[in-house]
């Protein structure tokens, strides 16, 4: 598929990643369902809601909804992130959710794009600079440590999570450090939906003093190399407002805004 016009790139991203649920699961993860909401639990370090849609749930009924998450949520001491999105139904849905003490993140904008420009580039990097494959512990450390760098905040779970994952099926993940000598100084990773066309992408931190230096824009390219080796054709991204520009002027095109809304006990 290469039609990029905006809804209908939205429809299949929610048609085919919405309620998406990992398969085969890490080891500790479970998955259950109340009503059109799927709860994973054991992935990372809190709770995941998602869906393809509330059914058309609304008032009343949307509010026991959430409720129940809370009251589940509340009762195993945890916290947890209900995946919002701006074309959600119904429009009242954010501030339901607030009401419940559910606190909304950072908004990304959903940005979506052909494989195949992208995988045709050759990933260039600064002079110095490395790009590697990796699955071992200590380089999942290494990325760790690089995000609480860049974001000034705890990542040891991300490390955790990666290992599970990589785990439970390496043939879906492959994750890449940017390296510097013995630092690594940026990563991403890439998820390849099965039974789909896309390849997602994650990550992407690079460290402030190798900013503007391409290792960004090498990391997309390298990864979608590796999509398209494996027959996907689009890419998806949950784009921060840094990376957005630069991933529309890479051809990727903005589809909707996710926001992550967190209830803690």
């Amino acid at each position: 598929m290469t039609d990029l016009d905006a809804t209908t790139l939205r429809n299949t991203y929610d048609d085919q990643l919405r309620a998406l649920v990992p398969d085969p699961l890490p080891a500790g993860a479970t998955v259950e369902r109340d009503g059109p909401l799927i709860r994973i639990l054991g992935l990372d370090r809190r709770g995941f809601l998602t869906y393809r849609d509330l059914a058309g749930l609304t008032g009343a009924a949307l509010d026991e909804l959430i409720a129940r998450q809370v009251e589940l949520f509340r009762a195993r001491g945890e916290s947890v992130e209900w995946k919002l999105h701006g074309h959600d139904e119904p429009a009242d849905l954010p501030d339901r959710l607030r009401a419940a003490g559910f606190v909304p993140e950072e908004r990304e904008t959903v940005v979506i794009g052909p494989v195949a420009p992208l995988a045709a580039a050759l990933p260039v990097v600064a002079e110095g600079v490395r790009l590697r494959e990796v699955t071992a512990r200590a380089d999942l450390d290494r990325i760790a440590a690089m995000e609480e760098a860049v974001w000034n905040s705890d990542r040891g779970h991300l490390a955790s999570a990666l290992a599970k994952e990589i785990a439970a099926d390496p043939q879906s993940i492959t994750v890449v450090v940017a390296e510097a000598g013995d630092e690594v100084v940026g990563a991403g990773w890439v998820r390849y939906v099965p039974d789909t066309g896309f390849a997602t992408l994650w990550g992407g931190s690079t460290l402030a003093p190798w900013r503007r230096r391409g290792i960004y824009r090498a990391l997309v390219s390298y990864r979608a190399r590796l999509a398209a080796q494996r027959g996907r054709t689009l890419l998806q991204v949950d784009a921060s407002d840094d990376s957005r520009p630069i991933l529309e002027r890479l051809g990727l095109v903005p589809v909707t805004t996710t926001t992550p809304y967190v209830y803690t006990p």
